[in-house]
């Protein structure tokens, strides 16, 4: 049962909590560089453990890195079980750019498609773990597997996903303070890394429409439906939201969300539970906050509530 911290009143206190002022949890891990099928590269930080634990593959949000806070924070529960993991950086978020013209997205599961084959090399009990972006990557990705999920993946978790793009990204491109403050933080790190890839890569989008976007809306219109073969940002916004792709995963899976998000609009996240998907609905939490415990010892409720359901499941027998 999660009991929010009484000292953090309000959503946003809750989201910017963590980012802010958590000391981010030491975790001993070694960086590797992952050559992918299309000439391209991710990097991968590794947390290593018995070549028999259960392996946990996490993914973080946009424009975070597997350095962020509850990366870290999850990763440091595992390692207190005995497990190994793979933090997966997405394309141009390790702090070095890719080589291509394209990066990552919130429907790009391209990627850990092959993460995940060549970690099945390496374990028979995989977990996986998303983020808001890398959860709707994740949930997306176990969607369009189906029925043909391979068997070593045992459970998986998504907190604070954005279900419904268009409906996420109306409500970041809204009026208040708060949105601006979010809304201006993803564009300056967008933009900046965009227009540093379209001066390796002239014309590969308009440079100026990049430049003037003053939404993520016009940002996504402008550059990242272009470089990954969508129409526009509607385009985008409809193919990968992963709202389509809950009802058709097999997977063990839970959900777990806040209704007072300040993201994400409490009526686009599921609310059926189905054989595989457990959803759980907060009335607090904020943005990957779920903060909770005294001021002087706060604790991080998602974590908590993910790896002890992965737990639940990475001891049991695949079905």
């Amino acid at each position: 049962m999660y009991e929010p911290a009484r000292w953090l009143f309000g959503p946003n206190l809750m989201t910017i909590f963590g980012p802010l002022f958590r000391p981010g949890p030491h975790v001993p891990v070694s960086r590797e560089r992952w050559e992918l099928s299309d000439g391209d590269f991710v990097d991968v930080d590794r947390m290593a453990g018995p070549g028999d634990a259960p392996l946990l593959v996490a993914l973080h949000g946009l424009e975070g890195s597997s350095s962020a806070h509850y990366v870290r924070g999850l990763l440091a529960q595992a390692r207190m079980r005995g497990w190994r993991a793979l933090a997966l950086n997405f394309r141009g978020c390790s702090g070095d750019m890719n080589r291509l013209v394209r990066s990552y997205h919130s429907g790009e599961t391209g990627d850990l498609s092959e993460l995940v084959r060549r970690a099945q090399d390496e374990s028979d009990r995989i977990v996986l773990a998303g983020f808001s972006l890398g959860g709707n990557v994740l949930v997306k990705w176990l969607g369009e597997l189906g029925d043909s999920a391979p068997r070593e993946i045992r459970a998986a978790v998504a907190l604070s996903v954005p279900f419904d793009l268009a409906l996420c990204a109306r409500t970041l491109d809204g009026p208040g303070f708060w949105t601006w403050l979010y809304r201006t933080r993803f564009l300056h790190s967008l933009k900046r890394k965009s227009l540093q890839k379209l001066r390796k890569f002239p014309g590969a989008a308009d440079e100026e429409r990049v430049r003037r976007a003053r939404t993520l809306f016009e940002f996504d219109d402008a550059l990242t439906a272009r470089l990954h073969g969508f129409a526009g940002a509607e385009d985008y916004y409809a193919q990968s939201s992963s709202a389509n792709y809950v009802e058709r995963v097999r997977v063990p899976l839970l959900l777990i969300s806040a209704e007072d998000d300040p993201f994400i609009p409490a009526r686009c996240v599921p609310r059926t539970t189905t054989r595989s998907v457990e959803v759980e609905l907060s009335a607090r939490g904020g943005h990957l906050g779920f903060v909770e415990g005294p001021i002087w010892k706060p604790g991080f409720y998602a974590e908590r509530r993910a790896i002890a359901f992965l737990e639940e499941h990475v001891e049991s027998r695949p079905s």
